[in-house]
C-alpha cells in the first residue's frame, strides 16, 4: 500500500541549485494520495476540542481547510502581508536570506480558541513560530501543527518543540 511520501515528487535545483524541492501537488492532484494525507492529519485528533484550524500561506490552505472540513470547524488563513482586508496583526520571521511578515485578522481567533496549526512543509520552522505567535497574540492556544513533510535536517520540529508545541508529521525527507 502506497504512503503519503509516494505521491510527492521531488524536483532538483528548484528554486535555486542545490536545493531539492518536495513538491505537493502530485500529492494533491491524486485524490487517493490527497484523502490519506487529509486523514492521517484529522485522525491524532479525533474526539480532541479543537475550535479552528489555522494555515500558513498558500499550501497550508489547501489542507488546511480540508482538514477543519473534516473536523467541522472553522478554518483562519495566516497570511503573507498586505493580502488580508480589515484590521490584522502581523509578525515577522527570519528567511534564508532577510525577513518576511505574515497577518493574521485581528478577530480571526478568540481567546481560550484551541486551534491546529497546518502547513505542508515543515523546514526551520520560522514560518510555523510566526503563526503560533499570532495566534497566541490573541488569546488562543496551539494544540498542536500539523506537517506533511519534515526535512529534519533543518531542525524545525526541535524548534517548534523548544517553544512548547506538540509536532506532527507525516513523513520525512533527507536534504534540504
Amino acid at each position: 500500500m502506497p504512503s503519503v511520501k509516494d505521491y510527492i515528487r521531488t524536483i532538483p535545483d528548484f528554486p535555486h541549485e542545490g536545493i531539492m524541492f518536495r513538491d505537493v501537488t502530485t500529492l494533491f492532484d491524486n485524490a487517493q494520495g490527497f484523502r490519506m494525507a487529509v486523514d492521517q492529519l484529522v485522525h491524532p485528533y479525533a474526539g480532541q476540542r479543537i475550535d479552528k484550524v489555522a494555515g500558513l500561506e498558500a499550501r497550508g490552505f489547501i489542507l488546511g481547510g480540508a482538514v477543519a472540513h473534516q473536523l467541522s470547524v472553522g478554518f483562519v488563513p495566516i497570511r503573507k502581508k498586505g493580502k488580508l482586508p480589515g484590521k490584522t496583526i502581523e509578525q515577522s520571521y527570519k528567511l534564508e536570506y532577510g525577513e518576511a511578515t505574515v497577518e493574521l485578522h485581528d478577530d480571526a481567533l478568540q481567546p481560550g480558541e484551541k486551534v491546529l496549526l497546518v502547513d505542508d512543509l515543515l523546514a526551520t520552522g520560522g514560518t510555523a513560530e510566526a503563526g503560533v505567535r499570532l495566534i497566541e497574540r490573541l488569546g488562543a492556544e496551539v494544540i498542536s501543527c500539523a506537517f506533511v513533510i519534515d526535512l529534519p535536517e533543518l531542525g524545525g520540529r526541535k524548534h517548534l518543540e523548544s517553544l512548547g508545541m506538540n509536532v506532527q508529521t507525516l513523513c520525512e525527507f533527507e536534504g534540504a
